[in-house]
């Protein structure tokens, strides 16, 4: 009878030490997942008045990943793109974002470390944001200010290697030749370009492009999206870009998310995308997105 119960006992014991292994290895294969991800957005819901922006929008990008957010006017593209990181604060509630394995925003509030993964993702917006009195080389020069610091770059204390960095990172978008010319002197076309180079000199992990090329010619609009899937293929980043142009997004995104009325209604490769669908999505607006005005490509 006793060594009956001692069995029992050590097989309970056994049985319970089993558990806490699995649970230990569910854990640390949660943990590796999330760290693997650029970004995780779980239940993500926005309001604005009488308006639900955002309602209740999950969604997962892995690294590396180049993706195309589309939509309507109104559908919650640029919502979501500025949730990503904490720009735009979620509703209160269980909606939560992560990027690169740390926490942005959860329960309504912006998280303390927001500010430091910010420094990891390079953000580009249309309307170019850079300053215009300062030339295209020290607007560039801004995207090191996370790394080396508010004093040295306030005083232009760049070392030789941040130069050389800002100068590669124009040359790679094909502009070093405009580097002493004011920003404000330059296309639309050149200034987003500068704000890319600004993010490659930031070594941003992620880069997020908010209609990018919206306000642009088509050429200009070519060499911008071609800057970025350089971006993507050569380093790695991962790029979110909301897009209302059809055959760009088709054109160089693997993968497209399509939103509409705040909910994610489409998510998968462009071939999915047929003609009848993308109606759905879009309704009145399909014949201003549906157009195929973008030819092909052209090198920077």
């Amino acid at each position: 009878m006793r060594d009956n119960v001692k069995g029992i006992f050590h097989r309970a014991d056994a049985n319970l030490a089993l558990d806490r292994k699995e649970h230990v290895r569910s854990r640390d294969l949660q943990i590796r997942m999330a760290e693997s991800a650029a970004f995780i957005v779980t239940g993500a819901s926005r309001t604005f008045g009488q308006t639900k922006a955002l309602n209740d929008v999950s969604l997962r990008v892995e690294r590396g990943e180049m993706t195309a957010l589309i939509g309507p006017s109104g559908s919650g593209k640029s919502t979501l793109l500025r949730a990503l990181v904490g720009l735009v604060a979620l509703d209160a509630g269980p909606g939560r974002v992560e990027a690169l394995g740390l926490l942005v925003q959860t329960g309504g509030k912006v998280a303390p470390q927001a500010r430091a993964v910010r420094a990891r993702i390079g953000f580009i917006f249309q309307k170019f944001n850079l300053v215009g009195r300062l030339t295209l080389f020290s607007n560039v020069m801004i995207g090191r200010l996370g790394r080396i610091g508010f004093w040295r770059g306030l005083f232009g204390l760049w070392s030789h290697a941040d130069r050389s960095l800002a100068m590669h990172a124009l040359h790679r978008v094909g502009i070093a030749e405009q580097a002493g010319q004011r920003a404000a002197n330059l296309s639309g076309g050149q200034q987003q370009r500068g704000a890319i180079a600004r993010a490659l000199v930031q070594q941003a992990e992620i880069i997020l492009a908010d209609e990018p090329v919206a306000s642009l010619d088509p050429a200009s609009a070519r060499r911008v999206m071609e800057a970025l899937a350089d971006i993507n293929r050569e380093d790695g980043a991962a790029v979110v870009v909301t897009l209302h142009q059809i055959d760009i997004a088709k054109h160089y995104c693997r993968r497209i998310v399509a939103l509409s009325a705040g909910r994610i209604v489409y998510d998968g490769p462009p071939d999915g995308l047929d003609p009848e669908r993308l109606r759905s999505i879009y309704g009145a607006e399909y014949q201003d997105a549906a157009p195929a005005v973008f030819g092909a490509p052209v090198s920077a």
